[in-house]
């Protein structure tokens, strides 16, 4: 099937720190050497500021569009909204998305080699913050030669990271875009991570994070806690009219204790699925990071925190029926940026898809960063990359059957977290 407006086949990159000097993390350990996987789409222009980083959510990847080779079925996390005359337009921007520390999709994590003793590192990785991931990716913009970013963008977790950047490296992005989001950690939230780091425990294959090269792994608990996350994604609206009460393949009740109902068998699915893509150790580093989150901690006050912002454009987006970062979240930072005197655009998107909203609304999130992209390059006189032959819109043939919008809707949901 043909697909156009995509940016095609991609390469996944990596870039390595820290050999000689340690990286230093907030907690105080040090790692070294850090890796960090990445993707870029676009091209650079002359004086290099047409450059927009992607922060990826909690499962997320650094691969956020295109495909990694023509058998390839399943494109990028956001992929709707990074290409040509999408919403991050590559024929206008340079779009770069990297894997934050901690994951277990190319960047240094709990799975790979600790060099001070020859095998994984397990629970002996340090516990990493949503700081530590911003100043890593400091480092690879740095390597990319680039002294300041056009944008940071991001949903969820990915939001987070775009707050951090706005707050504490200012002076390092012209605008950013929060989607779904929050400045801190609520009670509710932390409880959440806590049930699915508590699944995760107790199962006996976990062995205090040492499992890796044994017969088996703690799949049992990694498919749990991401069922508990993943009922945070929707809402009961889209609960309601995508499953209801409805039996799987059923016409009664079975009176036993097995998979009977839709919603049953979805979580079921999505949760046994997240153990092939997904490494138990890794779902415990980056809750807890997104746990130890709060921007309002260092003063108390969140205009506080962002008094040294006001320049830096907002493109703020919540969705109404989002219930694990309620509107709320949203408004209360749009509050804390209008204090300091920043340029806010806040839109509160009525929504039946809950959290999944912001992968999903691909229609109104289009015309939302678009708009505000269009405005930002206009005011920052971003001049467009030189014209090559390589910049025009690339279609692809892949090996596949048309999938249906179901099937589609589920594929981006998977990538969500």
């Amino acid at each position: 099937m043909t697909h156009e407006n995509s940016v095609g086949i991609v390469e996944a990159q990596s870039f390595t720190f820290a050999e000689d000097d340690p990286f230093c993390l907030e907690s105080g350990a040090t790692l070294s050497p850090v890796t960090i996987a990445y993707e870029t789409y676009g091209r650079l222009n002359a004086d290099r500021s047409n450059a927009i980083l992607i922060a990826h959510a909690l499962s997320g990847s650094a691969h956020a569009a295109g495909y990694h080779s023509e058998q390839d079925t399943k494109p990028g996390w956001w992929d709707d909204c990074i290409g040509p005359g999408k919403a991050f337009d590559t024929n206008r921007f340079f779009v770069i998305c990297s894997n934050v520390i901690g994951s277990c999709y190319g960047s240094t994590s709990p799975a790979d080699i600790n060099p001070a003793v020859g095998k994984p590192y397990g629970l002996l990785f340090p516990v990493v913050t949503v700081g530590d991931w911003v100043r890593a990716q400091i480092k690879l913009i740095e390597h990319l030669g680039i002294e300041k970013l056009l944008c940071v963008a991001g949903g969820s977790m990915g939001g987070m990271q775009v707050l951090e950047w706005a707050a504490h490296h200012p002076d390092r992005v012209h605008a950013t875009i929060p989607i779904a989001t929050t400045a801190a950690h609520s009670p509710m939230l932390i409880a959440f991570s806590e049930v699915g780091r508590q699944a995760i425990y107790a199962d006996s294959a976990w062995n205090q994070g040492n499992y890796y090269g044994a017969d088996r792994k703690p799949d049992a608990g990694l498919a749990v806690a991401r069922m508990v996350g993943h009922i945070t994604y929707l809402s009961e609206e889209s609960m309601h009219e995508k499953f209801g009460r409805r039996l799987r393949d059923l016409e009664r009740y079975g009176y036993e204790f097995q998979t009977e109902f839709e919603i049953e068998s979805y979580l079921k699915y999505n949760g046994n699925s997240f153990t092939r893509r997904f490494d138990a150790n890794s779902y415990l580093y980056v809750t807890k990071a997104m746990d130890y989150f709060d921007l309002s901690a260092p003063t108390g006050s969140l205009a506080a925190t962002f008094v040294n912002s006001a320049h830096i454009k907002y493109l703020v987006v919540s969705f109404t029926s989002d219930w694990l970062y309620p509107s709320y979240h949203s408004k209360k930072l749009v509050s804390a940026l209008t204090a300091v005197g920043a340029d806010v655009t806040y839109l509160d998107v009525k929504s039946a898809w809950g959290h999944d909203a912001f992968l999903l609304e691909v229609e109104t999130m289009t015309d939302l960063i678009s708009s505000f992209l269009e405005r930002l390059a206009r005011e920052e006189n971003v001049a467009r990359p030189e014209p090559t032959s390589d910049n025009l819109a690339t279609k692809i043939t892949l090996a596949t059957l048309p999938r249906s919008s179901e099937e589609e809707r589920r594929l981006k949901i998977e990538a969500l977290a």
